[in-house]
């Protein structure tokens, strides 16, 4: 929560409008030009002073560390606010506010601590180093009593973390769930919507920029992962790194899976969950945080979340269920929420106060082995008398509850569409490997988790 003191800046009318020509001015220092650094600038240079207006404090880049000044993009930057040391700009004392777009751990992690030891307040949108080293940076910045905020390291343009920080901060989240990957939201949507195959449609988001040439940190989950890491941190003030969440990719999916889905009502979602687990009541013991792909109901707000669009689902104890919905990367909408920041540190400035940083407390992170959901399965069999019953008991002999079941002819073989009632992870993993003893199974496909209670 912002102190008091945060947001006075000097009102000259009683329309909402500030007068541009006497905000304070804050000088900017930005680490790194690409994509999101560079449309940052621009939109600072471009709308200076109807920002001041809508604001009351003036943003005026000073300083921009690069590491190709050669790039079309940093070329079109005034020479003289380029340099190649960045240090040199997280420590100027002609700069105000340091933003750090560099990505990575080092030497962004460096460069953060050295920027608000130095006494700058921080914007990042570093999910990767949140989501590995942010107590450490959380405790820096407390220490420093300077700003460490982070809107667009979630959620590209949603204003997520704000909504969490600032809106929910008296609210007693209990689960978020997230849609927090455009790549993999685009390819499941185009499987679903067109039904054409997995490397086709990832071909087709690398064409347009969607995904990367290499995407693997978006497909096998590695990006929702911190981005989940990330939430559960701000949702429960909980200390937890991306090494906390259980992470699956979307690349066994396949065309049939969706079908079968959509029969059933539902949509193929990437999801990131953060929930709290365990009894009710101060000091819950532990959280759960996963990303997987799971079913989610077709009349479920996520699932009509189609092509590279974000969206995170958030349920609390007073709110009830809302849900945040935009774009989650780009250059220009991730900028905004960068922007974002960037007022809330320079007021802080100007009135002399801070975002308010909580203490991050340890906690039990719960394994998924622990959980409960539903489970979608499927199980190729050779099509003869008494596979079935076989099957079933072993399902029975680990306290798996079947709710459905469907039989598909493939020739002298048949695959078995299951839906299990709600079961611990550990039951159905247990049930996995009984079936691979099992002589009439030829093959054990797909198992996704199913969101919702059950029909």
């Amino acid at each position: 929560m912002p102190t008091a003191g945060s947001y006075l800046v000097p009102v000259i009318e009683d329309t909402g409008r500030r007068d541009a020509s006497v905000a304070p001015s804050v000088r900017v220092g930005v680490l790194g030009c690409g994509n999101v650094g560079g449309a940052l600038v621009e939109i600072l240079d471009e709308d200076a002073d109807g920002i001041a207006a809508r604001t009351g404090v003036r943003l005026v880049v000073t300083r921009v560390a690069v590491r190709n000044v050669a790039k079309p993009r940093v070329a079109s930057l005034h020479a003289d606010r380029l340099t190649h040391d960045a240090h040199s700009v997280a420590t100027d004392p002609d700069v105000d506010v340091v933003v750090e777009l560099i990505g990575g751990i080092e030497p962004a992690r460096t460069l953060i601590v050295d920027a608000l030891r130095s006494g700058k307040p921080v914007v990042t949108a570093n999910k990767e180093l949140l989501a590995n080293f942010g107590a450490e940076l959380y405790s820096v910045a407390r220490e420093c009593g300077r700003d460490l905020l982070f809107e667009a390291a979630v959620a590209g343009g949603i204003p997520l973390v704000r909504a969490l920080r600032e809106s929910l901060a008296g609210e007693r989240v209990r689960r978020v769930t997230g849609i927090v990957n455009g790549t993999t939201n685009y390819v499941l949507s185009r499987m679903s919507d067109e039904r054409i195959a997995y490397g086709e449609a990832l071909r087709e988001a690398q064409s347009l920029g969607y995904a990367e040439r290499d995407p693997t940190a978006d497909v096998e989950g590695h990006d929702a992962s911190a981005k989940a890491a990330i939430l559960a941190s701000i949702a429960f003030d909980a200390d937890v790194v991306a090494g906390d969440v259980y992470r699956e990719g979307i690349e066994s999916i396949d065309v049939d899976d969706i079908d079968f889905a959509h029969r059933l009502g539902y949509e193929v979602k990437l999801l990131a969950v953060a929930e709290r687990v365990g009894p009710d009541g101060p000091g819950d013991p532990a959280v759960a945080v996963r990303v997987h792909p799971a079913m989610v109901p077709r009349d479920h707000p996520l699932a009509g979340v189609r092509g590279p669009f974000n969206a995170v689902f958030v349920e609390g104890d007073a709110v009830g269920d809302l849900m945040l919905y935009g774009r989650g990367a780009g250059g220009r909408p991730t900028a905004s929420a960068v922007l974002g920041d960037l007022v809330d540190a320079a007021r802080g400035l100007v009135g002399g106060g801070a975002v308010w940083l909580p203490a991050r407390s340890p906690v039990e992170v719960r394994p998924i082995d622990e959980l409960e959901a539903q489970y979608y399965l499927t199980i190729d069999v050779l099509d003869q008398p008494g596979v079935l019953a076989s099957v079933a008991s072993v399902f029975g002999a680990n306290g798996v509850s079947i709710r459905s079941m469907e039989q598909v002819g493939l020739g002298t073989e048949a695959r078995l569409v299951l839906i299990t009632h709600r079961a611990r992870e550990a039951d159905v993993q247990a049930t996995l490997a009984g079936l691979r003893d099992v002589a009439e199974v030829e093959r054990i496909g797909q198992l996704l988790r199913v969101v919702g209670p059950d029909r």
